[in-house]
Parts: C-alpha cells; structure tokens; sequence
C-alpha cells in the first residue's frame, strides 16, 4: 500500500550534495575579474597559519595600495563571516532540495483477550509535488548568496584603498606642516632677535609669534589625524598587536599620465554592478515563488497517511461429540485470530474563508515592491556612476591645476618676496603673509591629491559595486 508514496519520494528525492568548495569559486572568479586580487575562505588550521604567514611578508615592507588590499582580503574577519554566511547558504539550498521526510507511527494496544498493532506511515504530497520548483528556488538563492559575498568583497577591497590613501596623506599632511612649523620658527626667532636690538616693532614680533603658534597648532591636529587615520587602517586591514608596526609611504603617489576616459559610463555600471545584479535576482526568485503560491493558492496542505494494522485475537472452540454412552464429549481447542487491516487516511485543508486570496495578493505585492526597487536602484545606479566619473575627472583637473598653475606661481611669489625682503623693500609682515598664503596652498593640493584618489575608488565601486550605502562621491575641491 505505501510503495507508490515511498517510489514519489525516491524520484524526486534526487541527490543533493555540497559542493567541493563551499560555492566560492564563482566567487573568486568573479572578484578576481573585479579588482584583480583573489579570495581565500580560511577552513582549517593550516590555511589560518598560511594567511598569517603571508599577511606578515605583505607588512614587512612599505605598503602599497595593493598590498593593503591583499592584507584585508586575507585578515579582515568581517569578511570571512560573510564567507560563512555563504555556507550556510548552501546548507539550506541542500536542505531545501531534499524532499520531506516521512513521519512513522507504531502503536501497540493489549487487551486481555488480543493485541492490536498499528503502523502509520504520513507524508506531505503537496511538498512532493512542488519539490522541483522549490529546489528551483533554492538554488537561485544559493547564486544570489554567492553574489552578495562577492559585493562583500569588493566593499572590503574599497574600504582598505580609502583607508589607506587616508592615512599616506595624513602622513603628507604632517611631512608639510612639519616643515613649515621649522621655518616659522627660524623666523620666529629672527624676529626676536631683532626685537632685542630694536628693529622690530612689539606688534610685528607678536604677529610673527602668532603665526608660528597657529602652525604648530595645525600640526598638533594633523599629527593627531594622522594617529586616527593609521589607526581606521588597522581596523580596515584587520590588524592588531605587533602587527601595527608597518611602514607607510611618506606621500600619496604621482597621478597617472592621463585621466581614465568613459564614453558610456551609465551602461557599463547597469551591466556590471553586483549589488543591482543581486536585485534582479530577487525579482526573478520572487517571481517563482508567486507562481509557486499561485499554484497552492487553494490547497496548502495535503497529507497523506497509510495505515496498516494487525489485530491478534486467542480464540477458544468448543466441539462436542458423541461418547459411547448417551453421554458426549467436549473438545476445546485454543487457536489465535489474526486480521489485517488496510487502509489510506487523506488531510487537507480547505479554505473556506479566503481561497488563497491573501497569500495570492501578499505574494503578488511582494513580487512588484521587489520590480520597483530594482527599478528605482537602475536610476540610482546611474546617477552614482555619472557622480564618480564627475568627481574622479573634476579632482583630476583639480590636482593638475595646482601643479601647473598655482603650486609654481605661489613659488616664484616666495622668492621673490623673500629677494624683496633681504633688499629691505616690504617689511616683515608681506613676509609673513605670503608664507601663511603657501602654506594654505601646499595643504589645499595635498588634500586635492588625496580626494583624487579616493574619488579614483568610488569610480570603481560605482561600476563594480562594493559601495557603502552611507559614503557619497568625493565633491572637487573639498578640501577636508
């Protein structure tokens, strides 16, 4: 009786296994294509000791943009988390291609006279039946999983470049600052010398004074930006203990030879954005499970149970016969009755109260809220890719400007007021204003250089994806 029910389970059943390495190698295929850095899911003992061995080659030099990338995608351990979520992905892609499992009911009843046994064998049909297309979806999440810990990577390889231009030009910042600090002071103490003597005015000393307070200010503060700066690396990288002790670069590298140039930016982000790709997907897996709800919309459960059972009855039978007297005979005889009893018991639920209606109208709401987000995404996505261009171009021509233009107009200006100063054609104070002019300018370039390299990788991040859902692209000239 139950080997129809055992012969459906066994069809659609089907093998359902993990895979080798735990989905990640579209995973590596996929951020390696984006950022050109590979990925590893650290397993085991081994490949931890491995990554720490190789963490710790990576800071033995200077660091590079690149390397602090390698660093974070081998030690930040957000990132294995996010690896682990894939895992757990997958286990319930297994879980859910594999069909229900039968519930079994014994049951033993004593009476004094017999003994009834019964065996219950139940089973869901409906989730039989909807068992390919819930697979169906199950594994499309499992896809989506693999795509979100792809978007997971590229945010961490974006944070790590951030966080890295930050601190080199913190430490450019500091390099700047330091140098105009010494020679305020030479100044500084020039001015009191001649203060000494009387050739310098009290007014003229105390605004030199000033100046060279007010610089070692800026300094004090870009000293401990550049503390704070170091110390968002190390939580971007992943870092701690003697691990900190790393060596960075004395100032932001050069720009290169020529801006990168995008005709079509808008399409290649619709194209390549993961975390849009991710959205679309929902859409289509919404779409499956809507049609999935559609097609139980009117029954939902259906259960099927068979019933076995055996009753076990001591019978006693009385015979007489006819003795040879006028007397008869009695002949009892004690014998066990056995009877079998099958049978097939069917549960489903009607319902009368909606038809379905309401999961039908929920799931076709959710099916359509999921199509205008990913909608209302497209156009976002758009918008921050013609940002991230406009800023990389913008901050691009910004550097360029204070290299060609300003940087060496404000030099040739300090040394000719320095030429007029030693002629003892302006006083001391056209001095101190044009040094207080350079250096504001040297601090304005250095900031411009490093919004252009933070603006270079929200240019990635606004193609690729990886962008963090609070950070905006870099404004030109910001400054801060």
């Amino acid at each position: 009786m139950l080997s129809p029910t055992l012969t459906l389970v066994l069809l659609l059943g089907g093998c359902a296994n993990f895979s080798p390495d735990g989905g990640m190698s579209i995973v590596s295929d996929l951020t390696t294509g984006a950022i050109g850095e590979p990925v590893t899911k650290i397993r085991s003992e081994d490949e931890a000791a491995a990554a720490q061995a190789r963490v710790a080659d990576l800071l033995s030099g200077t660091m590079t943009a690149d390397a602090a990338v390698r660093i974070a995608l081998l030690n930040n351990r957000g990132l294995q988390a996010a690896y682990n979520e894939l895992g757990v992905s997958e286990a319930m892609m297994v879980e859910a291609s594999l069909p229900p499992s039968p519930a079994i009911t014994l049951s033993r009843l004593m009476q004094p006279t017999s003994i009834e046994l019964e065996a219950q064998i139940l089973q869901n049909v409906l989730s039989l039946l909807t068992l390919p297309r819930r697979r169906e979806i199950a594994e499309h999440r499992f896809l989506q999983a693999q795509k979100r810990a792809v978007e997971a990577t590229l945010r961490i390889a974006a944070d790590a470049r951030r966080a890295y231009y930050r601190a080199v030009a913190a430490n450019e910042l500091v390099k700047l600052l330091d140098q105009a600090k010494m020679s305020a002071e030479t100044v500084s103490d020039f001015a009191k010398k001649l203060g000494e003597t009387g050739g310098m005015a009290k007014l003229d000393q105390a605004r030199e004074h000033a100046f060279t307070a007010e610089v070692g200010g800026q300094l004090a503060q870009a000293r401990l930006n550049q503390r704070l700066e170091r110390e968002r690396l190390n939580q971007a990288l992943g870092l701690w203990g003697a691990q900190i002790k790393y060596k960075l670069p004395a100032k932001l590298p050069a720009l290169p030879p020529k801006p990168k140039v995008e005709d079509d930016i808008e399409t290649e982000a619709v194209l390549c954005r993961v975390d849009l790709e991710v959205a679309r997907m929902e859409v289509a897996i919404l779409a499956k499970e809507y049609g999935l709800t559609h097609a139980t919309r009117f029954i939902d459960v259906l259960d099927v149970r068979g019933i076995r059972r055996l009753e076990k009855t001591d019978v006693t039978d009385v015979d007489y016969t006819l003795g040879p007297g006028p007397s008869l005979i009695k002949t009892t005889t004690e014998r066990t009755e056995k009877i079998r009893w099958r049978g097939l018991d069917v549960d489903f639920q009607i319902p009368i109260y909606d038809f379905g209606e309401v999961r039908t109208r929920s799931a076709e709401e959710t099916y359509m809220g999921a199509v205008n987000r990913v909608i209302e995404k497209a156009v976002n996505v758009r918008s921050e890719a013609r940002q991230a261009y406009q800023a990389y171009r913008g901050n691009y021509d910004l550097v360029r400007h204070y290299e060609r233009e300003i940087l060496p107009l404000r030099q040739i200006i300090t040394e000719q007021t320095l030429l007029n100063y030693n002629g003892m054609l302006i006083d001391v104070f056209q001095l101190l204003s044009d040094a207080r002019a350079r250096i504001d300018t040297n601090v304005q370039a250095a900031n411009a250089r490093r919004d252009f390299w933070l603006a270079k990788v929200d240019l990635h991040t606004a193609v690729v994806g990886g962008r963090d859902g609070g950070a905006a692209a870099v404004v030109a000239g910001s400054g801060g």
